[in-house]
This record gives C-alpha cells, sequence and structure tokens, in this order.
C-alpha cells in the first residue's frame, strides 16, 4: 500500500514561489514544479527530512545563505528516496543557470554533505569535473574556504581534513577532488556522486563516460550536470535541453532524472528586466547581481556584437536560435490535436530517407480549409552506424507504433511502399513527392502501388519547391492549423531541423528558405521532411480535401 508523503518546506517554499510568484518564471520551471507535485501524489516516495535538515545545518559554515531553488535541489537530490527499495528518486539533476546564479556554491555545499558525517554511505567520493582546472578546482577551493575560516577551522576540522586540492571526511572517509577534463588514467575511481561543472563546454561523452561507469561501486551513486547555456551544437549539453523538455512537456517518464532549466523563452522578452528573473532565480536576493546584469544589458544593446555572450550566458538563449528554429517550441507543441476520422478523403503522400541503412519516413498530407492534417510514420534501421548518437526514446515510439525497428542491413522500399498500399484503401492518395535523387532506390516498390513518374503521379522534389512551400508551412506553424495527433517522433523531428538561406545561385533571392539538419549525424529530420515533401502537393487538394461539409468539431479552435 503506498504511503502519501507530505511535501517538506524546503521543497514547497520553492513550488509556491514559482506557482504564486512575486517574480516571473520560465516555462520549464513551472512545468517542473508540476511534475514534482504530481510526484509527491502519486508515487511511494519520502524525503528524508532529518537527513535534510542536518544537510542544512552546514550552510551557516558559508559564507552565503541557501536560495530557496538551491535548497528545493537540495532536498529532491539529496535526500529524497523510493521506499520500496532506498534508493535516490531523483539520483541525476540537470541544472541550467544564467551566469551569477551560484552554481559553484551550490556545487560546493552539495559536495561537503556528501562527505560529512550525515552521509551514512561510506567512501563517497565526489568528483568535480569540467574542462577546465579553474572550473573543476573553484568548488573545491570554496571548501577550502570554508575549512580555514576564522572561528571554525578548529570545529570542522574535527570532521573534515583537508589540503589545497582535496577534502576529505574524517568519517565518512569519502574524498571532494576537482578533476579536468582528461579521460585516462581514471578506470581506478570509486564516484559516488560525479558533478559536471560546465556542461556547455563539452563536445563528446568521453569524460562523462569514464567517470559514470566508475560509480557501480559505491552505493547511491548521484550525477549532476551544472551549467550556464552555450555554444557547442550538438554536445551533451544539446541532449540534456532536449531530454529536459521531452520530459517537462512531452510526457516521457523521467527515470530519475530531474530536469532544472531557468531561462528567457524568447530573445524579446530580454528588454524588459523583469523578466530576467526567468533565467537567474537568485536575481531577486543579490542586487548587486542585478546592478550588473543591468549594467551588461545597457552595453549589449550598444555594441551587441562585442559581448554576444549576454544571451547566452546571462539569459540562457542562444544568440543564433531564432535564426536556426524551423518555428517556436510552442507551435510544435501545439500539433498534438486530436485528428478527425479520415477516412475517405482525399490526401498526398511524401516520402524522405537520407539513406535506407539509416531512417526512412513516410507522411500522408490532408487539407480541410485552412486546416492541415497529418499521419506520419517512420523507420529506424538497427544497423544504422549512427543510431548510438541519436538521444531520443525511438524504441518507446515503436512500442506506440508511431515507428518501426527494421533489423535488417537497410530499410527495403517495399516497407514504405506497403504501409502506403494500406492506406490506399482509406484514403484517396493523389500523389507521391520525394526528393529528385531518392527515386531510382525505391521506383520499382512504387510502380508495383501505382506510383510511378510517367503516370505522372509523382513529384521529384527540388531545392525550389521547398522554398516556395516553406512560407506555408510557416504560416501553418504561427497560426496553429496543424493536427498531427500525439506523434512525438514528428514533433522530434521538426526540432532537429533548422532554416537556412538560400543561395543565389540557384536564381532565388537570400529572403527564401530551405531546411537543414542542426547536426548530420545525431538529430533525424526524415519524418518532418518526408511532411515538407507532401506538402509541395497540396495543389493537388484545392483547399477541401476531397472531404464536403463543414469542419468536423474536432478541429474547432
Amino acid at each position: 500500500m503506498m504511503t502519501t508523503c507530505s511535501i517538506p518546506q524546503e521543497v514547497l517554499e520553492y513550488l509556491e514561489l514559482v506557482e504564486k510568484g512575486p517574480h516571473r518564471v520560465c516555462k520549464e520551471q513551472r512545468a517542473l514544479a508540476a511534475l514534482v507535485r504530481r510526484c509527491f501524489e502519486r508515487e511511494n516516495i519520502y524525503v528524508d527530512t532529518e537527513q535534510l535538515k542536518k544537510y542544512l545545518k552546514l550552510e551557516k559554515y558559508f559564507p552565503f545563505r541557501l536560495f530557496p531553488w538551491e535548497k528545493f535541489l537540495a532536498a529532491l537530490w539529496d535526500c529524497t528516496y523510493w521506499r520500496s527499495s532506498g534508493l535516490p528518486r531523483w539520483p541525476n539533476v540537470f541544472c541550467l543557470l544564467g551566469r551569477g546564479a551560484g552554481k559553484d556554491g551550490f556545487i560546493s555545499f552539495s559536495a561537503l554533505c556528501s562527505v560529512s558525517p550525515y552521509c551514512e554511505v561510506p567512501r563517497y567520493d565526489v568528483d568535480i569535473c569540467a574542462n577546465l582546472e579553474e572550473q573543476a578546482t573553484r568548488p573545491v577551493a570554496d571548501l577550502v574556504e570554508v575549512l580555514e575560516g576564522t572561528g571554525c577551522a578548529k570545529r570542522l576540522s574535527k570532521h573534515f581534513y583537508h589540503t589545497k586540492r582535496v577534502v576529505q571526511g574524517r568519517k565518512n572517509r569519502g574524498s571532494v577532488r576537482g578533476r579536468t577534463n582528461n579521460p585516462k588514467s581514471r578506470d581506478g575511481m570509486r564516484t559516488g556522486k560525479a558533478v559536471f561543472n560546465e556542461i556547455h563546454q563539452y563536445e563528446s561523452y568521453s569524460n562523462i563516460t569514464v567517470f559514470r561507469t566508475g560509480q557501480g561501486k559505491v552505493a547511491h551513486p548521484r550525477v549532476g550536470y551544472f551549467s550556464s547555456n552555450g555554444n557547442v551544437c550538438d554536445g551533451p549539453l544539446d541532449d540534456l535541453l532536449a531530454r529536459s523538455r521531452r520530459i517537462l512537456f512531452e510526457g516521457e517518464p523521467d527515470k530519475g532524472f530531474l530536469p532544472f532549466i531557468c531561462c528567457l523563452e524568447d530573445k524579446k522578452q530580454v528588454d524588459d528586466p523583469d523578466n530576467w528573473y526567468m533565467a537567474n532565480p537568485s536575481l531577486a536576493y543579490i542586487p548587486s547581481l542585478l546592478q550588473e546584469v543591468r549594467d551588461e544589458y545597457e552595453d549589449w544593446l550598444e555594441r551587441p556584437e562585442q559581448n554576444p555572450d549576454f544571451l547566452t550566458k546571462r539569459m540562457g538563449l542562444r544568440s543564433q536560435a531564432a535564426e536556426i528554429a524551423v518555428t517556436d517550441y510552442d507551435n510544435v507543441l501545439t500539433t498534438n490535436r486530436e485528428l478527425p476520422d479520415l477516412r475517405g478523403w482525399a490526401c498526398v503522400a511524401g516520402v524522405d530517407y537520407a539513406e535506407l541503412s539509416d531512417w526512412a519516413a513516410v507522411n500522408l498530407h490532408f487539407r480541410q480549409g485552412d486546416f492541415r492534417f497529418d499521419l506520419n510514420h517512420a523507420w529506424v534501421c538497427t544497423h544504422s552506424k549512427t543510431l548510438t548518437r541519436v538521444r531520443a526514446p525511438w524504441r518507446d515510439w515503436a512500442q506506440r507504433g508511431d515507428i518501426t525497428v527494421v533489423d535488417e542491413e537497410t530499410i527495403h522500399p517495399d516497407l514504405l511502399a506497403g504501409w502506403i498500399q494500406k492506406r490506399m484503401a482509406l484514403y484517396q492518395i493523389k500523389g507521391l513527392a520525394l526528393d529528385n535523387f531518392r527515386w531510382t532506390l525505391v521506383s520499382q516498390s512504387f510502380r508495383q502501388i501505382g506510383f510511378d513518374v510517367e503516370r505522372k503521379n509523382v513529384k521529384l522534389v527540388r531545392p525550389s519547391d521547398i522554398m516556395t512551400v516553406e512560407p506555408v508551412i510557416q504560416s501553418c506553424f504561427d497560426r496553429k492549423l496543424f493536427f498531427w495527433g500525439d506523434v512525438p517522433h514528428l514533433r522530434w523531428a521538426v526540432n532537429n531541423t533548422k532554416r537556412v538561406r538560400s543561395s543565389r545561385k540557384i536564381g532565388f533571392e537570400t529572403g527564401n528558405f530551405t531546411y537543414a539538419k542542426i547536426e548530420a549525424k545525431s538529430r533525424k529530420t526524415d519524418p518532418f521532411m518526408a511532411l515538407v515533401a507532401s506538402m509541395t502537393l497540396e495543389p493537388l487538394l484545392g483547399t477541401g480535401g476531397g472531404c464536403a461539409g463543414p469542419p468536423p468539431a474536432a478541429i474547432a479552435v
């Protein structure tokens, strides 16, 4: 029988700040607050309030007081457990904050808790990792200053031993060390808590993998990823952000991963100082920091090219984000609306794949008036050389029936043609569109179901066709005209795609756009590009889509 756990004051205080103010918070914080409340209501978990109380006693030795968000994280990351197993409920935390919020201070506090007499796991080593030595060793140096502080050095020396580079608990025997980004010769480590500082600078998982592998030797392993935003694309930070937003907004199970993100949602918000709290919850408690941000903002207004880090580091926005994204994330989420009964409707089909040994997708596109409806299916080849780089729950999508997993060397074109042929009994498929250079590989399979270039029911899509339809797609997103149902793999593909300006070499002005992958190997775009291909055939549908009468109730907005 599940026992309901009351939310401790340290967690409740921050939840109420998020939910009721007085300062603005980003949508990620509101979603996190809702997630945490659901977990306490529905799951058999508990907060070890006695352990939390003892940990918070250590606060008095630091030259700062913990902010509400820091107590919130300390309670959930370090002191919340499953009743059935006694294991940590959220052993992994991702914390993205604006510069100056106090990440290093929280890291040093949490590290001292883990090697204090109050941590019951013996030899619970804390390794603080970063690309730069200063970022790795700064939290340790902060701890050394605490232990050597006036008035408490003698008292603390009874419980902690330290040098300039190592802090060790005398009873716990766990140690705190700073580690630079060199994964060699780390195999003998017994890491209890691995902290990755400024994760935005990491370009690969090599160092992360070594530290996480060594955690199997210690009970209650924990991992913390702490960072401001950065400009390294397709690194671990992008994967952490993507996973966080799937958990917060798409219902993906968190599996012990706590996403704590503070950032602005749009570049336009930076001009209102009341929005700055969205990126940095510590601003409310540090007047000098608020003034510092205000000064940097004025400097950025006058010389944005000389201070590009202001948006990225202070506000959590990549300066190029608005140019890369196909559309705002909220617009992508609004596509998750129920589809009407489309049986008997006319539609067009789009096919996309870069290589049949990787991913492939088919999209059926319907239209009634301004509203667009899409049925999308994808295939993934388990022999793909880049599949291990895909940080998406594609196995879960396969269980849902949204994608098909192909355990062969390639995805045979007959699979795509067969999927379309089955739908031909339900819908009037008027045409098929795919990339101009891909037809040869699949032509035989599609001829067998009645689609051929010579029959003029196949359109070979060129870049100019995509440039023509791109403004229509943007309008559909902006006006919220897309209805896709709950299809996470298609939303994922949109977020993997960027808009790029066209080249004058092919006869178009630079005001035209086409689409490209944000990163070639791990960001698959095939499901979205299948939709794009299908929309190049919209003239075949007119405005009614072959369905007479008023719009069905399911599309009322």
